[in-house]
């Protein structure tokens, strides 16, 4: 499953139909959550046929494909089955019950609705919202594949305009020849990655280079807002939602260049060697660190580890997540555990005399490790399987699963 984005080009009054559109999935998927709140033994068939209930009830509902509506259903249901595994699994913490959604960016269609025209460079749908035919624009081409192989279209709104993607069932696994080669890496905040050998990759802290003009764009954003227009429950003036459009725009360039810095890492990795090795980091449990909270969100590295295992999958090289307890405090050489604080950036070993920095003693120290295991390998950040082995949904959020073309010719994107 490959997901292809293509930026759209229409009129304003079919962007307002687009966001109608998908008012109408989050009210949709609101009201499946509620549905299941109130009732019990609800299955996901049931909040399927419950969205024909809804179109019943309210017209403006009845105006969505009624694919669409199911495809909002299919979101409440995730959220479901999400909160169910984290019980059944026994989760410390919260458990993620589902919330409602406050705000949406997307709407997905599935294999109605929607219509190509002959050239594929423009998309038609057919339902009452009244979009309409739209026209795209990106360098993919979209005769290579059959209509059947498109198994969802989703519109997606961000700070910089509108996109469409669509999920293409395609085999994405690709014959390299094999490197004779393994690698353990360390992913930290001094360096973005350190390898074994003794490589390092600088970490480039996208944000904080571009910390101040955000806080410049944020104040000016914030000296626009009325407190009284506010209370009086009424609309902020077009020059705060400019300013707010240009504050988004700012962080949505910085999400992107997170992005392609992390993919062309990943993919200079896995192309390099065999056999990757990396730290199974629980980043939700680091971020809770108010210290560190702002350079780990920086670095990406999830963003990283979620390339990393797509590239892996994809040329049929071995990714393997080792735990990371002790790696940085164990020497490589002859295992001594060596207690040292996060500012101790050398370690030495008193044992044996061994000095090294202290990412590429735990590099080696994750390699060791990752060749030790046994039915360790594909342990994916995003959940058991990753969204493009799964199936065709795309994620939520609007950004695309798994995000590549075969000519890796690929459009940065990010919510």
């Amino acid at each position: 499953m490959i997901i292809y984005e293509f930026k759209l080009k229409g009129k304003q009054k079919q962007y307002h139909a687009i966001d109608e559109a998908i008012r109408t999935s989050q009210f949709i998927q609101n009201k499946c959550l509620r549905y299941w709140m109130d009732n019990e033994k609800v299955g996901r068939y049931d909040l399927n046929k419950y969205c024909a209930i809804l179109a019943d009830v309210s017209p403006f509902a009845s105006e969505l494909n009624s694919m669409a509506r199911q495809s909002a259903a299919e979101r409440a249901w995730s959220a479901i089955v999400r909160f169910y595994d984290n019980c059944k699994k026994k989760v410390k913490g919260k458990k993620g019950f589902p919330k409602f959604k406050k705000s949406c960016r997307s709407v997905e269609y599935k294999s109605t609705g929607w219509k190509l025209s002959e050239t594929r460079k423009a998309i038609t749908f057919s339902d009452k919202k009244g979009i309409g035919t739209l026209k795209l624009k990106g360098t993919y081409d979209l005769n290579s594949y059959n209509i059947k192989q498109i198994k969802r279209v989703r519109l997606v709104r961000r700070a910089d305009g509108y996109y469409a993607q669509f999920a293409i069932d395609i085999n994405v696994k690709v014959e390299s020849q094999p490197t004779n080669q393994a690698v353990g890496i360390n992913l930290g905040l001094k360096y973005f990655i350190a390898n074994n050998k003794g490589n390092v990759e600088p970490s480039p802290q996208f944000y904080r280079k571009s910390e101040k003009q955000l806080n410049r764009a944020n104040r000016k954003k914030s000296k626009k807002f009325s407190t009284q227009r506010k209370k009086a429950k009424q609309r902020q003036s077009n020059n705060y939602h400019r300013a707010r459009n240009r504050y988004a725009r700012k962080h949505l360039r910085v999400s992107r260049q997170r992005k392609e810095y992390c993919k062309r890492v990943a993919y200079s990795v896995i192309q390099s060697n065999d056999l990757v090795a990396y730290e199974d980091l629980n980043v939700k449990g680091l971020v809770r660190n108010r210290h560190l909270a702002k350079s780990i969100s920086d670095a990406g590295w999830s963003t990283f580890r979620s390339w990393l295992e797509y590239f892996g999958h994809k040329y049929g090289k071995v990714t393997v997540a080792v735990p990371p307890h002790n790696t940085s405090q164990d020497c490589s050489n002859c295992g001594e555990e060596v207690k040292k604080s996060l500012s101790t950036r050398t370690h030495v070993c008193p044992r044996c005399g061994y000095a090294e920095d202290r990412d590429i003693n735990a590099a080696i120290n994750i390699l060791r490790k990752g060749l030790s295991t046994v039915g360790h390998t594909g342990t994916y950040a995003w959940g058991d399987l990753p969204s493009w082995a799964v199936g065709a949904s795309l994620l939520s959020n609007g950004e695309s699963g798994n995000q590549e073309s075969p000519s890796r010719r690929v459009r940065g994107v990010s919510s």
